[in-house]
């Protein structure tokens, strides 16, 4: 995607230097692009655990990377465990992060050690060119449904679409997941309008979903996480199309707190609710979301404080609670498979289900 015309993907090794990657500093967005310079895999380890870098296919990208900058400085069999293991342990939800260490680990393993740092940032690279080439596919994919929308509305009605949290190019490699078929659907001339749930705590829809669409010129208005029920009731949502950072092998899904009272609204109003993954975010080992998916408890701080802009053009961190009150914070929860119309993945669209799913990934099933 671009930023004032010039093509960016979201993690990209510096061309001065092999031995670092560079990714954007998403907690400093939307007041200023930043971008920073990963020479090591405990500095990848914080920039993910800190949401530096977020997104679950992102992480997943830059936590292959992370692997190959430890190798550069010890490939031996022991050093590579250690750190494959650190770096899998920085967030628990997101499946994609866990897939990446396994693919590369059952790259490197049978190698020798002195073939192993070229070899790291080859298939590191490989899954980074696929994240694309699978977002792409989902957003032609999705892109038929927003299509579909259009030719049952008069010519002068818009598209109204509603997302929460953020699941655009900059969660992904490139193109996004949810984001994808409207940004192709705009760049086609569909009238598009984007809802934009805020998503507290971090405010990742305002801050993120919001900057990246506004770069694009997508129209879209932000509005706050409880104001999503009330426009399905007055018909001014026509598709819900969110991400996920794990789905099980019967369709339940895990996706930002907040999805599932989204996914209650829009079965209540009659208003589809789709999720769009690349097939990294299936989990074939886990059967119930509710039961079997770790939900990551995130630091209160982040609940009980917010970050703004001032009129100064100061960013500062202010507190919204009483200095006593104690506060919890899920990141994540789970969509039961009943609640969801359909899964767009880079292989076509499904219903929530191990049937559907099964029905796009005969080979991968139970792997």
């Amino acid at each position: 995607m671009k930023i004032n015309g010039v093509p960016y993907r979201s993690v990209w090794v510096d061309p001065t230097d092999h031995r670092t990657v560079c990714i954007f500093d998403q907690t400093r967005l939307p007041f200023a692009l930043e971008i920073l310079h990963l020479s090591s895999s405990e500095q990848v380890a914080h920039a993910i655990i800190t949401m530096q870098v977020r997104g679950a296919p992102l992480i997943g990208a830059v936590a292959a990377y992370g692997l190959s900058l430890a190798l550069s400085s010890d490939p031996s069999d022991e050093a590579m465990e250690r750190e494959a293991s650190m770096l899998a342990a920085t967030r628990p939800t997101a499946i994609n992060l866990r897939w990446a260490i396994e693919r590369m680990l059952q790259k490197l393993r049978p190698m020798n050690s002195q073939d192993r740092v070229e070899a790291a940032y080859k298939e590191a690279g490989l899954i980074c060119d696929e994240d694309v080439a699978q977002n792409e596919a989902i957003g032609r994919h999705g892109l038929e449904l927003l299509r579909n929308i259009k030719n049952r509305k008069k010519a002068e009605e818009r598209i109204n679409i509603l997302t929460h949290c953020n699941a655009g190019w900059i969660a992904t490699v490139d193109w996004g997941t949810a984001l994808a078929p409207i940004y192709m659907a705009h760049d086609e001339g569909l009238d598009v309008h984007v809802w934009v749930d805020e998503t507290r705590p971090r405010n990742q829809g305002a801050a993120l979903t919001a900057w990246e669409l506004g770069s694009h010129g997508v129209p879209h208005t932000v509005i706050v996480d409880n104001a999503g029920g009330h426009l399905m009731q007055h018909g001014q949502v026509d598709i819900v199309i969110v991400g996920t950072d794990r789905v099980t092998a019967n369709g339940d899904v895990a996706n930002k707190i907040g999805t599932y009272l989204k996914a209650l609204a829009a079965r209540d109003n009659d208003v589809p609710f789709w999720v769009a993954l690349p097939s990294t975010t299936i989990d074939w080992r886990v059967q119930d979301g509710l039961k079997e998916i770790p939900i990551e408890e995130r630091s209160p701080l982040e609940v009980t404080a917010v970050t703004g802009l001032t009129k100064g053009g100061q960013v500062e961190t202010v507190r919204i609670t009483p200095e006593h009150s104690s506060a919890a914070n899920p990141a994540f929860d789970v969509t039961p498979a009943r609640l969801v119309t359909g899964l767009i993945t880079e292989r076509g669209c499904c219903n929530a289900s191990g049937t559907g799913l099964r029905s796009l990934f005969p080979a991968t099933t139970g792997q």
